[in-house]
């Protein structure tokens, strides 16, 4: 779940964010990138929007791949600046792609749109062996 004070609500921050803001499209993802330093003093640290329209599947995909980008942006509260605004349009692909491929997708756009910020690889589970100790 996503902290209140990391959500982007207004359709204004929405529409400054993506008229202004640096954005690079991947396979299942837009990602849109505004560093809003010029914005009245906030407090909180980055924030993050979520575009799933109805191209994406019904209602039950839409909440689905909302839920997982959400998830997914949790972490990068703390690797992103302050003043970051971050808006993600899931496109119909994403409805069906592995969570690890989004997450890659999603971190391998903010390395190229935030400069000077280090936004780490996406950290994946230890494959288990199957051989007996």
């Amino acid at each position: 779940m996503l902290p209140e004070p990391y959500r982007l609500h207004h359709r204004s921050d929405f529409s400054r964010t993506v008229r202004h803001g640096r954005r690079l499209g991947r396979r299942d993802l837009v990602v849109h990138v505004l560093l809003a330093s010029d914005v009245p003093v906030r407090f909180g640290g980055p924030r993050f929007g979520l575009i799933v329209s109805k191209a994406v599947g019904n209602a039950v995909i839409r909440h689905r791949v909302a839920r997982r980008l959400r998830h997914m942006c949790g972490p990068l509260i703390d690797e992103l600046p302050e003043e970051a605004d971050v808006v993600i349009r899931a496109l119909p692909g994403a409805a069906h792609a592995p969570a690890a491929d989004l997450e890659r997708q999603l971190r391998g756009a903010l390395r190229k749109l935030v400069p000077n910020v280090a936004v780490a690889e996406p950290v994946s589970a230890a494959p288990e062996s199957g051989g007996t100790s």
